[in-house]
């Protein structure tokens, strides 16, 4: 019996690139799926929770995020555009113009049974360091490309009418709340929360107490 879990997921979330390409590896090796679930940034939910942070943890944030690309030898280097914009007046609390749209392709492409591929495939190009500008140009149709989607079509529909991907990011949203926390990325499995990539290992470890096995 092919096992399942869902996977809350923000494109402006380091830890999540840090874990993708772990949990592709799995859904490959292993009989499982992975049912994606875009959810919008803290940033943009809820912007009040890095006005209330103490100093420190920007700065440890910082260290951690770096040295644990670096554990796991992964490229990394901070998003040149950062997918969620703040200004010295408004912080985040401005108009975004990347990141709902960003999200609303996720829903797509996880719509179109390809979610996972198109996340890894579209966060090495934000988070890896290899693409400036990742937003202009075909950057994201030739990532879509690469996780066997037809952009055109896929955008096409999020660009038509936008409510019905963002009311999906909603229930995500609501159902990332239902199942134990707030943060990404979060992994849910037979009704237990494992949040942050380094609880991929517990994640994998019940899987097996399941009956994971390995594919032919």
């Amino acid at each position: 019996m092919t096992l399942s879990f869902d996977l809350y997921w923000s494109f402006r979330s380091p830890y999540s690139y840090l874990v993708t390409p772990r949990l592709v590896a799995l859904e490959r090796d292993y009989d499982v799926a992975c049912h994606v679930r875009p959810v919008y940034p803290l940033a943009v939910r809820t912007p009040e929770f890095f006005e209330q942070q103490d100093p420190l943890w920007i700065r440890y944030f910082m260290t951690d995020v770096f040295r644990e690309a670096a554990f796991l030898g992964l490229p990394f280097r901070w998003p040149r555009p950062d997918p969620v914009q703040q200004s010295p007046q408004e912080g985040y609390r401005m108009t975004q113009p990347y990141i709902h749209r960003l999200t609303h392709l996720g829903v797509a492409a996880a719509e179109r049974g390809r979610g996972l591929a198109f996340l890894d495939e579209v966060s090495r190009m934000i988070w890896g360091g290899g693409t400036d500008n990742w937003h202009e140009g075909d950057q994201l149709a030739r990532a879509a490309r690469r996780a066997s989607l037809d952009f055109t079509e896929m955008a096409a529909a999020v660009d038509a009418d936008p409510a019905p991907f963002a009311a999906a990011v909603e229930a995500n949203q609501l159902a990332q709340r239902a199942a134990g926390h707030w943060g990404v990325p979060m992994m849910t499995f037979g009704g237990e929360a494992f949040f942050g990539q380094d609880r991929f290992d517990q994640l994998k470890w019940r899987l097996e107490q399941q009956g994971l096995q390995r594919r032919a």
